[in-house]
């Protein structure tokens, strides 16, 4: 038994649903279904379960769109969360773990492996969570950790710094939007990573003691906590749970990284362009299956698909006709956002 465990199993095929529920009903744990994705973040925020085992290919809302919304979330975020997937390629594997899944498992699964992974990712949650409230009284909110960090804002296209300097501080980003970028060989713009309130960036450069490796310009006024890198490389080597922190960014950057290499190396003009969008809607809204609009250049929209700007523009004018998006000058709304993610190009 398991002290009644509850687990979500998100599952839109009906006989596997039922089967999963069945199997770990009968090894002690308390079973919540939910035949789609929508239906499922409901639950999930609703009943808060101990962990979600959960479908990748589902109508309405994908896993990878149920992980994010649960993700954006404070009380759903930590919940240990398993994907259920029918394709064993790496390239589903990886972008799943890189979104922040704890493990998956293969259709058709074996009732032991299932069981096993379940189990052992609750001992996991439970080992971190009775670490986490031991050190809950040593532990201070960054502003405290980093009391010489002092607030700067930037307007829509400053850059924060350039690639090629020598870096000086690490950044927390607190209101606004940024962008991460580095020039090709022929000096075009790629972009590398887009950043939201609260995410950290610069810190690469300084963990490895060389000069920094892309530029950060603001997409939009952003205000920006500047970190001196003395104090930051002190609270890395003393606090453990940040030192922890940054080693699960930098992990989660390099998997993101290889995905977008292997996107791009395969992937037609079309479908980056239209991942282009995806990455943007999901990145800045909580509820990516509602449309999203966002003033975004052709220029930073052709750096994140790595095409050329007349690509961009052309792609837009195709998803435009098909009644995927709506253009407004600088601003893209995407209307139909699973159509997008999941149209066959």
């Amino acid at each position: 038994m398991h002290s009644m465990k509850t687990i979500l199993v998100i599952e839109d095929h009906e006989e596997i649903r039922e089967n999963l529920s069945e199997i770990l009903e009968l090894d002690g744990y308390s079973v919540l279904k939910a035949a789609d994705g929508k239906i499922g973040v409901s639950v999930a925020q609703q009943e808060l379960p101990d962990l979600i085992l959960c479908d990748i290919m589902m109508p309405n809302l994908d896993g990878y769109g149920v992980l994010h919304m649960l993700s954006r979330n404070p009380q759903t975020m930590r919940i240990p969360f398993i994907f259920l997937t029918a394709k064993a390629e790496k390239i589903d594997i990886r972008k799943g773990m890189s979104l922040g899944a704890d493990d998956y498992i293969v259709k058709p699964f074996d009732e032991t492996d299932l069981l096993s992974a379940v189990e052992n990712r609750l001992k996991k949650f439970d080992l971190i969570q009775d670490g986490s409230q031991k050190a809950k009284a040593a532990t201070k909110p960054d502003n405290e950790l980093f009391p010489n960090g002092y607030l700067k804002n930037y307007n829509k296209k400053d850059l924060v710094y350039h690639e090629g300097e020598t870096p000086t501080h690490v950044y927390q980003l607190l209101s606004g939007k940024l962008k991460l970028t580095r020039l090709s060989d022929d000096g075009k713009e790629m972009v590398l990573d887009l950043l939201k309130p609260g995410d950290y960036f610069g810190y690469w450069s300084v963990l490895q003691k060389q000069t920094t490796t892309e530029s950060a310009e603001a997409l939009e006024p952003s205000q920006v906590m500047l970190i001196p890198t003395a104090d930051f490389m002190d609270v890395v080597e003393h606090e453990n749970n940040i030192a922890s922190k940054f080693i699960r960014l930098l992990s989660n950057n390099l998997l993101a990284q290889q995905y977008k290499i292997v996107e791009l190396a395969y992937n037609s003009v079309r479908k980056r362009v239209a991942s282009a969008l995806i990455q943007l809607a999901d990145k800045y809204t909580d509820d990516p299956s509602k449309p999203f609009s966002m003033a975004v250049s052709r220029e930073t929209l052709a750096g994140i698909a790595g095409t050329s700007v007349e690509s961009a523009i052309r792609m837009l004018s195709e998803f435009k006709a098909d009644g995927l998006v709506e253009v407004d000058k600088a601003t893209i709304t995407v209307t139909q956002y699973d159509k997008l993610k999941n149209a066959p190009y």
